[in-house]
């Protein structure tokens, strides 16, 4: 949702006239006062968005514009979707946004079960008839061939992003440490995204403890929602390993302290056992600030051809030695890091430019 929110106003800058509609109630709180068009077609049933008669108003929006783009799969708008526009000569683009990473295939094999018997009558043709499946990295683009034997589709690797923080970097890093006065002075690694295994966080707690030793000053700010209710273990891991003390929990950050921690920190880490894109890699890269990020993060590869930052297997050992390779590094090859990522930034996850390498894939539909 974030991401269709930010796009769209460069999208528009181009002159692009979009509307967007989502399964929500038409008086849901995020569509209003937005800076384009925001309808809901809500409400739906269940967790899979069902409504008797999406597809003919899907079909009434769909014919006062010269695209559509379907953002996600699994749920009744993209099958709805595919319903409204067959044989109508609206071409329409799928992003699955990592939905078909095998990852969930081997984590979750029941609930694989489950999609394969959904597959072949649904999404699958989906995939098929969509003038293009829009993918965020290659990576993205070859995981997504490995989950179902059944996969047919024209593939285009588009990119995608984030905006950069037009505050001012100076408020916003005098805010964070207000609101966190014991981090002022201190060295911090920061881990910002949901409190979820998939995340990685175990392994950044037990990596955090192998090097704390060598400066008293390094603290760890791991920020976000406890999704699933596993910070209490993740608490608990880190008294017994003596570094409780080092370890700030603020909880979900949003805004200028949000930006602020970015700011504050040195390092920013995401051991992610999956991660289709990771805006939030993107965003720590736009202000300037070095990423460590797990292999399987699909942006990775770009992060380590450009030098932005240290790339790491999703393990313990290999989150460790990122760690160690980053705190023996001269503070000259840290600020170059930095820079290096910001220009990555700026060439390849700005949503500015993501809007215009889009527009032609659009146009020419």
């Amino acid at each position: 949702m974030e991401g269709v929110r930010q796009i769209t106003p460069h999208l528009v800058a181009l002159g692009v006239c979009t509307t967007v509609a989502s399964l929500d109630l038409p008086d849901a709180p995020w569509l209003q006062d937005q800076p384009f068009q925001a309808i809901g077609l809500g409400p739906v049933a269940g967790g899979y968005g069902y409504r008797r008669g999406l597809p003919a108003r899907i079909r009434d929006l769909a014919q006062e514009h010269d695209a559509v783009i379907i953002h996600g799969t699994w749920q009744y708008h993209a099958y709805a979707t595919w319903r409204a526009l067959r044989g109508s000569g609206i071409p329409y683009f799928v992003y699955p946004h990592g939905m078909l990473d095998p990852w969930f295939k081997r984590t979750f094999p029941l609930k694989h079960l489950k999609k394969w018997a959904y597959w072949p009558w649904a999404d699958y043709r989906v995939l098929r008839d969509a003038k293009a499946v829009l993918f965020t990295t290659e990576q993205e683009r070859l995981l997504a061939r490995q989950s179902f034997w059944l996969y047919q589709a024209n593939e285009l690797v588009v990119g995608y992003g984030t905006s950069a923080p037009l505050a001012d970097a100076e408020s916003q890093r005098q805010a964070f440490l207000a609101r966190f006065p014991h981090l002022r002075g201190q060295r911090i690694l920061l881990f910002l995204s949901r409190i979820h295994p998939k995340k990685g966080v175990d392994l950044l707690i037990e990596a955090f403890a192998a090097v704390a030793s060598n400066d008293s000053r390094l603290n760890l700010v791991i920020a976000g929602p406890d999704q699933v209710g596993w910070q209490a273990a993740l608490q608990q891991r880190a008294i017994e390993l003596g570094i409780a003390g080092r370890i700030t929990w603020p909880g979900m950050l949003s805004g200028e302290l949000k930006w602020g921690a970015f700011r504050c920190a040195e390092l920013f880490c995401l051991p992610s056992h999956q991660e289709n894109f990771g805006i939030v890699v993107a965003e720590a890269l736009s202000c300037g600030l070095p990423v460590a990020i797990a292999e399987p993060v699909n942006i990775s590869a770009e992060v380590a051809a450009a030098g932005a930052g240290l790339v790491h297997a999703d393990t313990v050992a290999g989150t460790t030695e990122a760690l160690q390779r980053w705190l023996a590094l001269a503070p000259g090859e840290k600020r170059q890091m930095g820079a290096r990522g910001e220009q990555l930034f700026r060439e390849r996850f700005d949503f500015a430019s993501v809007a215009r390498k889009l527009l032609p894939v659009l146009s020419a539909a």
